[in-house]
């Protein structure tokens, strides 16, 4: 019985090594199925390495792209300015172009997958070596395409999303902006709007109002006037270029402007019909449909650019304020963190802060031609290192109050509440907490 254990003991574990050395030597085996499973590249191509594709649709015009001076250019069905970052996107699909699964290794009849007479075919130049990309028809479950390289023999499906990211027309491709300039290099714009003809001048980031009579400008505004047009695009859902044209034709129209860079002008008119607008570019041949936020970010009148801030100095804060009320006068200095009176004591923070936030408050609710009387009360403050000085005079007008700065015809019509605010932080000024135990 003793002998009989024991050979029973070394059966089990004879056994068991051989377990363990099967399983040791057949991990490889597990990792090369899982790396066949693996889906196979189609294509593998530096992006920039393309230069040329083309595209050959069963049911549509051929459409070429080619790469001109680093730029993307259609060349065919007709010449078009590409968009630069459409193409690129369908570039990144082709070039890095990953199949769901292989059909098959060898296809003997690549007819029964549309690829005898294929939906697209993609001809891809990469420098001196050209790829020629077959897809077929739409998989049973619909979820993907068949497709294959042409002179190899494997077929595979592609994802139904990769397709689109390929399966691309003219509209898709071109550039769709009416005007090509870049917004920080316009340094004038012309706006005939409303019987207004208006003209800005950049100086750096800073806007000036021309025309019709030197002004000062919300740049803020000017800029916004700038974006509007040169994100003005192409509505190319309905591309019917005669209905286009008609509306055009019979509209109203609504502004003309020209923007200047150091290349040249370009020029967009809008009109409008019924509830839509209608574009006309220097630089795109046809009429287009455009947004309604184009046609009424044109749409603008002398007031929509005026600069409605009284005083300059923005959210930076002044050197020195000086304010005469009643024959009272009102210092402000500032030093590092804090506020001085012309005594050189120091003021309480929070009472300093509030003259300047109601300085800083103080905007036209509109403009007027005349009005200003008597003033009641004076501002100058100084700012930007001593390089900005504004001198403002505020007069009392009937129940409100009219302003005007030094040097500048413009008279500014004040809210009334913006002013007593303002008198009110002027005598709620009071030394710091420190200078009073002082005292």
């Amino acid at each position: 019985m003793k002998n009989r254990g024991l050979l029973l003991s070394a059966v089990v574990l004879a056994a068991l090594g051989g377990l363990l050395y099967w399983s040791n030597h057949h991990k490889p085996t597990e990792t090369v199925q899982a790396a066949v499973d693996t889906p196979p590249k189609i294509l593998s191509l530096n992006d920039s390495d393309v230069n040329r594709v083309e595209l050959k649709k069963k049911d549509g015009a051929d459409l070429v792209l080619q790469k001109q001076d680093g730029k993307w250019q259609i060349t065919s069905p007709q010449k078009l300015r590409a968009d630069d970052s459409a193409v690129s996107g369908m570039i990144s699909s082709l070039s890095s172009l990953s199949s769901d699964r292989l059909v098959e290794d060898k296809a003997d009849n690549v007819g029964q997958f549309g690829l005898q007479s294929p939906a697209l075919e993609v001809d891809v130049s990469a420098k001196n070596d050209t790829h020629k990309l077959l897809i077929g028809d739409d998989t049973p479950t619909g979820s993907g395409s068949y497709a294959k390289l042409e002179n190899d023999p494997r077929v595979f499906t592609i994802a139904s999303y990769t397709k689109s990211n390929i399966y691309k027309g003219v509209n898709d491709l071109r550039d769709k902006r009416l005007l090509t300039a870049e917004p920080d290099k316009v340094s004038r714009v012309d706006l005939n709007a409303n019987g207004q003809q208006l003209e800005f001048g950049r100086n750096k980031d800073q806007w000036q109002i021309l025309k019709p009579k030197p002004l000062r400008a919300d740049s803020f505004a000017v800029d916004e006037l700038v974006r509007k047009l040169t994100d003005a695009k192409m509505d190319l859902t309905s591309d019917d270029q005669k209905k286009a044209a008609s509306a055009f034709a019979s509209g109203k129209p609504v502004a003309s402007a020209t923007l200047t860079t150091d290349s040249g002008n370009q020029q967009l008119q809008v009109r409008k019909n019924k509830n839509d607008y209608y574009a006309k570019s220097s630089l795109v041949a046809g009429v287009y449909k455009v947004s309604t936020d184009v046609g009424e970010g044109v749409n603008k009148k002398l007031d929509d650019f005026r600069n409605k801030k009284l005083f300059d100095f923005g959210y930076t804060d002044p050197d020195k304020i000086e304010i005469i009320k009643d024959s009272k006068s009102y210092f402000l200095t500032k030093g590092g963190d804090d506020w001085w009176s012309g005594e050189g004591k120091k003021l309480d923070l929070a009472s300093a802060e509030s003259v300047l936030d109601k300085l800083r408050d103080l905007q036209a609710t509109k403009f007027a031609d005349s009005g200003f009387g008597t003033p009641i009360l004076e501002a100058d403050v100084v700012s930007n290192s001593g390089k900005r000085s504004e001198k403002v005079q505020i007069a009392k007008s009937g129940d409100g109050y009219i302003a005007k700065r030094e040097s500048d015809p413009s008279l500014y019509v004040l809210d009334s509440k913006a002013v007593e605010d303002l008198q009110n932080a002027m005598t709620s000024l009071k030394p710091a907490e420190a200078e009073v135990g002082k005292k």
